[in-house]
């Protein structure tokens, strides 16, 4: 495994980087946090008609089929400029349509990569527990359909989102068993409330009701027959969340690394005392903390992103990627605040827009606590020597 991305993904995430850089400006970020949209379509339509969405998707629906790492390296890009764009809520879907849908499902990525389709997923519980256990969509066929009643929490740009995927408990009324299913649902759907969030990143996050919501059993993802597929929908589900936990650490520690770097540029102009503050050995010692924290967060994502490309066991590594950069991030977007002084903790002050969106992502996609457990459970909750790499990933870890 090489994390360092070779001379054609070097070129992509390049050429991301000078398009943000042009088209992504601090005024129209603080432009999309009015009304807490999160979303500029001006600018999606720019990135979309690039092609760039289309990088990892499927050659029979118009992609360029590369690896998922470089939608890793794209989101990067996306986070260091905080672009108000649903990359992440419509990537992680679309990735798992191309790996699990029915071909009608699958013809909607051609939609995807023109831009023409914004996706959305839902599988966060109440209180914002992300693990399968705490999903509070519950659902039972009728005919054709399938019914959901319940409450998804969290759901990134769902308004601005035509498609989400959900993840549900599928209950069978005859024997009261229920069963992981995860489901493509229309927004506009009848039954389905909104309740816009106003969170710290000031971007596109709802709580999502479902009351009697009919759903077209074909829109199931995946397994559709009968009872006992719980295995394989826990496996869809499981793949959605690292999925979305590792994708969303590549776009944490691009922003990182843009507030370190715009720290570490204004200390060494800001000048104290006769010489620039970035002199000073307790800045310089902040700084070094700071480039080892995006550092780390990088390469752990990178290899997770790698591991999971190669469908290889990936579970701990996507924990330990998000454990790490939900406080080491973070930490970086705080030490940069301090470096910009009393300016920095100011609403005015750039900086601000970095700080206040890695800290409301590190609480999304699962905490720093609960990636933890995960990987402590994957360590100690089997038989046996420990190999992170034997671990096949199921929801119950298998003794070795």
């Amino acid at each position: 495994m090489n994390v360092l991305p070779d001379e054609q993904e070097i070129e992509v995430q390049q050429t991301v980087a000078q398009f943000l850089k042009t088209e992504c400006t601090p005024a129209l970020i603080r432009a999309s946090e009015l009304g807490y949209t999160g979303y500029s379509k001006e600018l999606w339509d720019k990135f979309a008609s690039l092609g760039w969405l289309t990088l990892c998707l499927p050659e029979d629906v118009g992609g360029q089929a590369l690896p998922i790492t470089y939608l890793g390296l794209l989101l990067e890009e996306v986070g260091r400029y905080i672009a108000p764009l649903p990359v992440h809520s419509t990537m992680v879907p679309a990735l798992i349509i191309a790996k699990y849908g029915s071909p009608e499902q699958r013809a909607l990525l051609k939609r995807v990569g023109a831009g023409d389709l914004i996706m959305s997923f839902a599988a966060t519980g109440k209180s914002g527990v992300w693990s399968p256990d705490a999903l509070s969509v519950k659902g039972r066929r009728d005919g054709d359909d399938m019914v959901l009643s319940g409450t998804s929490y969290f759901v990134d740009h769902f308004i601005t989102s035509e498609k989400s995927l959900v993840a549900f408990r599928l209950l069978d009324e005859h024997t009261g068993r229920e069963e992981l299913a995860v489901v493509l649902v229309d927004t506009a759907s009848k039954g389905i409330t909104v309740e816009q969030l106003h969170p710290m990143a000031k971007d596109s996050e709802c709580v999502v009701g479902f009351d009697g919501v009919r759903i077209p059993a074909t829109n199931l993802v995946g397994p559709s027959g009968p009872f006992g597929q719980s295995g394989k929908s826990a496996g869809i589900i499981n793949d959605l969340q690292n999925y979305a936990a590792v994708f969303l650490v590549s776009q944490m520690q691009g922003a990182a690394r843009q507030a370190m770097e715009s720290a570490v540029e204004y200390v060494n102009n800001r000048e104290a005392f006769g010489q620039p503050i970035g002199a000073f050995q307790a800045i310089q010692h902040m700084a070094a903390d700071m480039v080892n924290a995006v550092d780390g967060s990088q390469l752990l994502a990178r290899e997770a992103i790698w591991r999971l490309s190669q469908g290889m066991p990936a579970d701990a590594e996507v924990s330990q990627a998000k454990a790490f950069a939900n406080e080491k991030c973070l930490m970086v977007c705080r030490s940069a605040q301090q470096m910009f002084g009393g300016l920095g903790f100011i609403t005015e002050c750039d900086i601000n827009l970095w700080f206040r969106r890695v800290a409301s992502w590190g609480l999304r996609c699962g905490t720093t606590y609960e990636h933890r457990a995960r990987v402590a459970s994957i360590l100690l909750d089997r038989k046996g020597r420990v190999r992170l790499d034997a671990y096949l990933g199921s929801t119950s870890p298998a003794a070795a």
